[in-house]
C-alpha cells in the first residue's frame, strides 16, 4: 500500500491507485505512510515528488553520520502476528540511528495489537537499515519512518487496527502509526511528532519519544534534501537497528 505525508504542492492529479490514498485534513493532504501488504501487483501508488530519490550527503550533516554499511530487509509476511505482548508490562524500544538514539515508550494497553506488530518487526530485524523517507516542516511536523525502500510504499504485507483513538492528539513526541486514509490500513510506516501537530484522530499513537526528543527537532532543524517543507530530510535518517526491552 501507499504511503506517504504530502503537502498539496507535491501533489499530481493521479497521486492515488489501487494502493493508496490521500486524506485532505485542515488544508494540508495526508497521504498516509502506513501501510499493509501488497498483492505484488499493479501500482503501489506514485513514490513522492519529492522524495528519495536524492543520493545521500557525502559525509556527516549536523548529528547525522554516515548510515553503517548494511541493506534492508525484503520480508513480507501474509498475516499480522500473534497477539504476544503483555498488556501489563512496559516495553521500551531504541531505534538507534546513524544521527543517535531515540528511546520510545510503547503504549501496550492503550495500543496492543500496534506495538506488537511493532516489536514483532523489530524482531525480525524489518526495520534494520531503513530510511526515514520523509519530513515535513510546515502544517505538519513529523518525521516518518518505516518503510524498508524509503519510497513511501512499502508495508509488512498485513494491516492491524486501529487502537487508542478516542480523543488522540498529536503533540510534540508523539509516535503513530500512518495509514492510507482508510480504517484499519496501518502496517509498518509510522511517524515521530518533533513538535506540536493538529490532525484528526485517526492515527494510531502507540508511544510517547522518552529520549531524544532534543536530537529529533536537530534533525527536522537540518531540513529537506531540496529545501522544501516536505521531502527526504537533508541529515539522511536512517534507522540501523531496533531493539526493544520488556519490564
Amino acid at each position: 500500500m501507499a504511503a506517504v505525508v504530502d503537502l498539496p504542492p507535491s501533489r499530481s492529479p493521479r497521486r492515488s491507485r489501487a494502493h493508496g490514498a490521500i486524506l485532505v485534513l485542515l488544508g494540508v493532504a495526508l497521504a498516509a505512510a502506513a501501510c499493509g501488504g501488497d498483492s505484488g501487483t499493479g501500482d503501489q501508488g506514485a513514490p513522492p515528488t519529492a522524495a528519495p530519490a536524492t543520493s545521500a550527503p557525502a559525509g556527516p550533516v549536523g548529528p547525522c553520520q554516515s548510515p553503517a554499511a548494511g541493506s534492508p530487509a525484503s520480508l513480507h509476511f501474509g498475516a499480522e502476528p500473534a497477539l504476544t505482548v503483555d498488556t501489563h508490562a512496559s516495553y521500551t524500544a531504541v531505534l538507534n540511528t546513524n544521527c543517535g538514539a531515540i528511546t520510545l515508550a510503547m503504549e501496550t494497553a492503550q495500543a496492543p495489537h500496534t506495538v506488537n506488530s511493532f516489536v514483532f518487526l523489530a524482531g525480525q530485524k524489518y526495520f534494520d537499515h531503513s530510511p526515514c523517507h520523509r519530513l515535513t516542516t510546515a502544517g505538519i511536523y513529523v518525521l516518518q519512518c518505516g518503510d524498508p525502500t524509503g519510497m513511501g510504499t512499502g508495508g509488512p504485507g498485513y494491516t492491524i487496527p486501529d487502537e487508542n483513538l478516542t480523543g488522540a492528539t498529536y503533540p510534540a513526541g508523539t509516535v503513530a502509526m500512518a495509514n492510507t486514509g482508510r480504517p484499519h490500513t496501518g502496517g509498518s510506516q509510522f511517524f515521530l511528532v518533533y513538535r506540536d501537530t493538529q490532525l484528526p484522530p485517526a492515527y494510531t499513537p502507540f508511544a510517547k519519544v522518552s529520549g531524544g526528543l532534543d536530537l529529533l527537532q536537530q534533525v527536522a532543524g537540518l531540513g529537506t534534501t531540496t529545501g522544501a517543507s516536505d521531502g527526504p530530510p537533508r541529515g539522511h535518517v536512517v534507522i540501523e537497528s531496533v531493539s526493544v526491552t520488556k519490564a
